[in-house]
C-alpha cells in the first residue's frame, strides 16, 4: 500500500498541557518524517480541512475536546462519513470520551475505583456520597475531562463547602466521584502503555508534595522502575479485551494489595511517555505500519 498523507491529529493550542515535558508531538513527527512518512500536523476542528484527502488520521493530542465535545463528537462523525480511517477507531474513541465506559469494563471483572455517579442536572449529596464510598476524603470530577479540569480533592467538611459549586457544575454535565486513594500520593500511578495490543514501557507517576495531581503540568515527576508482573498482567488483560485494535493505549492504575485497580484507559489522546522508553518510537512506527498495511 502507498501512503499519500498522514494527519496527526492535535489541537490549536497545547497550552500549559507541554509544561514540563519535552515536547513529545514534535519527537514522535520527526521520527515518522525520517522514516519517509508523509505526515503533517492537523488541527481537529479546522472547518476548512478536507479530511477525506488522507489515507489516516492518527488522535495525537487533540487536548482541547473535552472543552467542545459535542464539535468533537461532530467532527468524529464527519470523518466517518467521509470513510476516513482513523487511529485509535471512531467507535472507540467514541466509547471511551465519557467515563461512563468504566460500567462496560467493570460488568466484564475489570477492578476500578469505586464510583458514585452523579447525573446532569442532578444535586450532589455530600453525606451519601461519603456513606457510600467509605472514605474520609472524595475526588469529584466530570464524566468528560482531562488535564484535571473541574477536580475537587474534598473531605466531608469541603465538601458540603463546594455543593453549591458543584451543583452549578452539575447543571451543565454529569460528573462522578470517587474515594481518595492515598496510595496514588504515597506511591504513585502506574501507566502502562501498549502499541497495536503489544506492552511498550511502563511509568510511574508521582505527584508533587502537597498535591494530589499526578500529571506532569502540575509538577509530578516521572519514574520508569521496572513494573510488578502481576500489575503488567492485569494491564495487558484489558488491553485485550478492550483496546487490541488501538494503535496505542495507555492503562493508568493504581497497585492495592499488588492488584491494579483501574483509574483510567485512555484511548483517545494519552501522553505516551516516548521519550522515557529506549525503542518506543520504533515500536510505534512498527504498530502503525502494521494498521495501515
Amino acid at each position: 500500500m502507498q501512503i499519500q498523507q498522514i494527519a496527526l491529529i492535535t489541537c490549536e493550542s497545547l497550552g500549559n498541557y507541554t509544561a514540563n515535558a519535552d515536547s513529545e508531538d514534535e519527537r514522535l513527527y520527526q521520527f515518522l518524517k525520517g522514516k519517509g512518512l508523509p505526515v503533517s500536523w492537523q488541527v481537529w476542528d479546522d472547518i476548512t480541512t478536507d479530511w477525506s484527502q488522507f489515507d489516516a488520521l492518527i488522535i495525537k493530542s487533540p487536548w482541547d475536546y473535552f472543552d467542545k465535545i459535542d464539535a468533537f463528537y461532530s467532527w468524529l462523525d464527519k470523518v466517518e462519513t467521509a470513510g476516513c480511517k482513523v487511529l485509535n477507531p471512531i467507535k472507540t474513541v467514541r466509547w471511551n470520551a465519557d467515563k461512563l465506559y468504566f460500567k462496560d469494563l467493570q460488568a466484564e471483572g475489570v477492578t476500578i475505583v469505586p464510583t458514585v455517579w452523579l447525573e446532569q442536572g442532578s444535586t450532589f449529596n455530600a453525606e451519601a456520597a461519603f456513606a457510600e464510598l467509605g472514605s474520609d476524603r472524595i475526588i469529584v470530577k466530570p464524566r468528560v475531562s482531562g488535564g484535571a479540569k473541574n477536580t475537587f480533592a474534598l473531605t466531608k467538611e469541603e465538601a458540603l463547602e463546594k455543593t453549591t459549586e458543584i451543583n452549578q457544575l452539575l447543571q451543565h454535565e454529569g460528573f462522578l466521584a470517587q474515594p481518595f486513594l492515598e496510595e496514588i500520593k504515597a506511591d504513585g500511578e502506574w501507566s502502562f502503555i501498549f502499541f497495536n495490543g503489544e506492552y511498550s514501557h511502563t511509568v510511574l507517576k508521582t505527584a508533587k508534595p502537597g498535591d494530589f495531581r499526578v500529571q506532569h503540568f502540575f509538577g509530578g515527576t516521572i519514574h520508569t522502575p521496572t513494573p510488578p508482573a502481576a500489575l503488567l498482567e492485569t494491564a495487558h488483560n484489558i488491553v485485550d479485551r478492550f483496546a487490541s485494535d488501538c494503535l496505542y493505549a495507555r492503562v493508568d492504575g493504581v497497585a492495592l494489595d499488588n492488584k491494579l485497580v483501574l483509574m483510567e484507559l485512555e484511548l483517545i489522546e494519552p501522553f505516551l511517555f516516548l521519550s522515557t522508553s529506549e525503542g518506543s518510537l520504533e515500536r510505534y512506527y512498527q504498530a502503525l505500519m502494521t494498521l495501515l498495511q
